[in-house]
C-alpha cells in the first residue's frame, strides 16, 4: 500500500470510528490530495478503502461553511467613522504619575482615529473606586456614545488591593448595564508600580491606548448597529 493510500484509509477509519465534526476537521487539511479519478468527487457509498466516505466528509465540511456564511449577518463597530461621536473619560487621580499617561495615550489615539477635542470631555474622580457611579451618571446623561474609565490600582499588604479592584471592575460593569451606555474598563490592576508603568507607555504599551480605541469601535456599533 502506497503511502496516500495508507493516510486515507487511516482517515476512513477514524471516520468510521467517530465521526463528529471535529473529527472531520483535519479531512479539511488534506483535500488538495490528488485523490484516484476513479471515483467521483460526490460519492458517499462506501468503498473498501473508504474513499467515498473521504469525499462526502470534505464536500459536506465545505458545504456547511459555505451556508453559515451566506446565512449570517454579521454586525461591527468602525474605527474610521467616529467623527461626530461623543466621548467622555473618567480618570481616578490616585496614582497619577500613572493614569494621567493613560489619559494621553487615550487622548492621541482619539485624535488619531479624527475624534474632535470639543466631543471629548475628561472627569477627575479621587480613585478607582469612585469610577462607576460617575460612569452611570455619565452615561444616563446621555450627552454621550461612550464612557472610557482609567484607573490604576496597585497591590500592598493588604486585602484592600482586592476590595478596589472588584468594586472598580463590577462598578465599570453595572454603569454599562444600567446606562445602557458602552463603559470601558480601562483600570489596570498591577502587581506593583514596574508593571503598571510598563502598561502606561512603557515596554507593554499604553493600555489607555487600547481602551480609546474599544469606545470608539462599541461606540460607533452602538450608534451604526443598535440605536434604539
Amino acid at each position: 500500500m502506497n503511502s496516500l493510500a495508507a493516510i486515507e484509509c487511516s482517515l476512513f477509519t477514524r471516520c468510521a470510528q467517530n465521526p463528529t465534526l471535529n473529527d472531520l476537521l483535519p479531512l479539511q487539511r488534506i483535500s488538495s490530495l490528488p485523490l484516484r479519478r476513479s471515483l467521483p468527487s460526490h460519492k458517499t457509498s462506501s468503498s473498501s478503502t473508504g474513499f467515498g466516505v473521504l469525499h462526502f466528509a470534505i464536500d459536506r465540511k465545505f458545504d456547511l461553511s459555505f451556508a453559515q456564511t451566506k446565512a449570517v449577518r454579521q454586525l461591527c463597530g468602525s474605527l474610521t467613522r467616529a467623527q461626530g461621536l461623543r466621548f467622555a473619560v473618567v480618570v481616578a487621580r490616585f496614582n497619577e504619575i500613572v493614569t494621567k499617561q493613560l489619559l494621553e495615550g487615550a487622548l492621541e489615539t482619539f485624535s488619531k482615529y479624527s475624534v474632535n477635542e470639543e466631543d471629548i470631555d475628561v472627569v477627575w474622580v479621587p480613585g478607582s473606586f469612585e469610577i462607576g457611579i460617575v460612569a452611570e451618571r455619565l452615561g444616563r446623561s446621555l450627552k454621550y456614545h461612550a464612557i472610557l474609565c482609567i484607573g490604576a490600582v496597585i497591590r500592598g499588604d493588604t486585602s484592600h488591593y482586592d476590595a478596589v479592584a472588584n468594586s472598580a471592575s463590577s462598578g465599570v460593569l453595572s454603569a454599562g448595564l444600567n446606562s445602557g451606555v458602552p463603559c470601558i474598563f480601562g483600570v489596570l490592576t498591577c502587581d506593583n508600580m514596574e508593571q503598571a508603568l510598563n502598561r502606561a507607555g512603557g515596554k507593554s504599551g499604553n493600555k489607555g491606548s487600547e481602551a480609546a480605541l474599544t469606545a470608539i469601535e462599541m461606540a460607533s456599533l452602538f450608534e451604526l448597529h443598535l440605536k434604539q
